[in-house]
């Protein structure tokens, strides 16, 4: 057995009770970053849908809710901090959980840069220093700086992660609903700058637009809630762990719903649909370009909503990559290197500090091909989010189905909504696909082996890991070779 610098065994497991649920909760809030979701997702929504954005986030809800479900039942039969990775093998088998696994700890990788490049971005603009956001060097040294500092955070403790989090929620929901009132209260002023339309309940009718117009909204929309599922990894940490964490969960997709729709209605009644589709290419920066007009010389409100909430979700977003590759490791589908935990922070070091290593790589050399790609690159993750949450929520319904017909409670919220929630994002996956072979329909406009580079990207990340899954089966079998009974602990008899 390898030792310490202490000369004592390294512990085995993470440190239990270090947090509770509101802890958790907000942790799966900041995971989504709201308002720089909102801010990168407004625009193509309204550019598509008109004013139903609203009704649109209301759509984009139903599927996460339905998978929150599987989420909240899975984690109270098995607290696995590799939750997908380690509920699929259960219930499906080693090979689907080897690759949902990897495609948990992939989504980490593809969006960390690009977040912490939004959170300096908007830090920068907040404090006048435009000039250092058009310098590529500086702005991504300052980029990779924050991706080293927020993994830090991650392994001195789980404790650190949630006190500071709870300091950035603070901030980002406070600025959201202040422009969120601000923008409203000069719609029904009469004083705004920009061609204003009174709210109305119609708006929240995502069938309003039209069929394909609510396919690709509903595309835009589920990226929104993508990261809730952050609290259900710290489930070893959590406090009451059997239903803390699937709570959080739960709870986190209905805060960001009220979040979402909110702030969509005062947007699109302040602005109107019309500057809003002209200025859909601009993604994230339509949110400052608003800031001025709605709040004047508060503009800075709502750049450091959108630069705290990046913030927070570059740190968060480690966390449920670095519990899945630690739970594969000790599984020994991936080296066991993978899953040392430190001796006195009792985190998963190894495994978060190489997550943040390969996310500082992706981001340097995508960003080396031009800025398009790295765009191209956040767009390959619907692939990956609608493959995960759709072999989450098929697992569930097959783990429990020897108990589905024991009351009707659980016939639709273990059996039917869970299915239903996958069989939704699967129709996703493959328009997704189908919209992305299309390279017209990419930031860069250009091909990639005749096909769009979002998919090309999404398809190579799939391919390296069925080679490297491959390999393990091969030269390190063990995973594949244990019991099913041996899963790390045996499922709750409640449910």
């Amino acid at each position: 057995m390898n030792k310490d610098i202490t000369g004592a065994d390294p512990p085995r497991e993470l440190k239990h009770d270090a947090i509770g649920f509101t802890d958790a909760l907000v942790i799966g809030l900041n995971s989504t970053s709201p308002a720089y979701s909102l801010a990168a997702v407004i625009g193509p929504v309204v550019a598509l849908v008109g004013v139903y954005a609203p009704g649109i986030m209301l759509a984009s809800f139903v599927p996460m809710l339905l998978i929150a479900s599987a989420f909240y039942y899975l984690n109270r039969a098995d607290q696995d901090c590799g939750t997908t990775f380690s509920w699929v093998t259960r219930a499906l088998g080693p090979w689907l959980g080897w690759i949902g696994g990897w495609a948990v700890a992939m989504t980490g990788v593809l969006v960390v840069g690009s977040l912490a490049d939004v959170a300096v971005t908007f830090g920068l603009l907040t404090v006048g220093l435009d000039s250092w956001v058009e310098n590529d060097w500086t702005r991504q040294g300052l980029t990779v700086l924050l991706i080293l500092v927020m993994t830090a955070i991650c392994v001195i403790g789980t404790e650190a992660s949630a006190r500071v989090q709870n300091v950035l929620i603070l901030a980002q929901v406070a600025c959201l609903l202040v422009f969120a009132i601000v923008a409203l209260q000069r719609v029904y002023a009469d004083s705004t700058t920009l061609e204003s339309i009174t709210p109305q309940f119609s708006w929240l009718d995502p069938f309003g637009a039209g069929g394909a117009a609510l396919t690709g909204g509903l595309l835009l929309g589920v990226f929104t809630y993508w990261g809730w599922e952050s609290a259900v990894n710290l489930t070893e940490e959590v406090k009451n762990s059997a239903s803390a964490p699937g709570r959080a969960g739960l709870w986190s997709t209905i805060v960001l719903l009220v979040t979402y729709v909110s702030v969509a209605f005062a947007v699109v009644a302040y602005a109107g649909t019309t500057f809003l589709s002209e200025n859909a290419g601009e993604e994230e920066y339509v949110f400052s370009l608003l800031a001025e007009e709605v709040m004047g010389g508060w503009d800075w409100i709502v750049l450091l909503a959108v630069s705290t909430s990046a913030l927070a979700s570059t740190q968060t977003t480690i966390i449920p990559a670095s519990r899945t590759v630690l739970s594969m490791a000790r599984r020994r589908a991936l080296p066991s290197l993978l899953a040392r935990i430190h001796p006195r922070f009792r985190t998963p070091h190894v495994s978060t500090w190489w997550v943040a290593v390969i996310a500082i790589g992706w981001y340097l050399v995508v960003n080396r091909i031009s800025a398009n790609a790295l765009f191209d690159s956040l767009t390959a993750l619907s692939l990956l989010i609608a493959f995960y949450y759709a072999l989450t929520g098929l697992a569930c319904a097959v783990y429990y189905r020897h108990r589905l017909t024991e009351s009707i409670h659980g016939f639709l919220f273990i059996g039917v909504g869970p299915v239903v929630g996958a069989v939704l994002l699967l129709w996703l996956l493959a328009e997704s696909v189908l919209d992305m072979a299309d390279p017209e329909n990419s930031y860069s406009g250009v091909s990639w082996f005749g096909l769009g580079p979002p998919l090309v990207i999404g398809l190579g990340i799939v391919v390296v890991g069925l080679v490297i899954m491959l390999a393990r089966r091969v030269f390190a079998p063990a995973y594949w070779t244990e019991p099913r009974t041996s899963a790390p602990r045996p499922p709750s008899r409640e449910a």
